[in-house]
């Protein structure tokens, strides 16, 4: 599968907000881990800056930038904003995950 994650615009707008309370770049860094209850889980971090090899995508001004071996792992995938009675978080609606968690930050192929 290709194609570069992307960002809703609620998620771009949310990480614009958070990163100018941290007087940083609007550049949200996401990558996955082994760990979780489904095997993956992933991390979300804000960077200062792409680095060479990252994969790219930017929406509304705000970037998200993806590391080769995550790439792999989230090719076509989007990061979402959601809000609900549950509470506020990011979310990747990843078209590779086979298996899921209820918490939404742990995933399987």
């Amino acid at each position: 599968m290709t194609g570069t994650p992307t960002l809703t615009e609620a998620a771009a707008t949310r990480v614009a907000a958070i990163a100018q309370k941290q007087a940083k770049p609007a550049i949200l860094r996401l990558s996955v881990e082994g760990g979780g209850c489904s095997g993956f889980q992933y991390k979300f971090d804000l960077a200062q800056a792409p680095d060479s090899d990252d994969a790219v995508s930017e929406t509304d001004g705000v970037k998200l930038v993806v590391d080769p071996v995550s790439l792999d792992l989230l090719a076509g995938s989007k990061v979402d904003f959601v809000e609900d009675l549950g509470g506020a978080a990011f979310k990747v609606e990843n078209p590779q995950a086979a298996a899921g968690c209820g918490c939404g930050s742990s995933f399987g192929i």
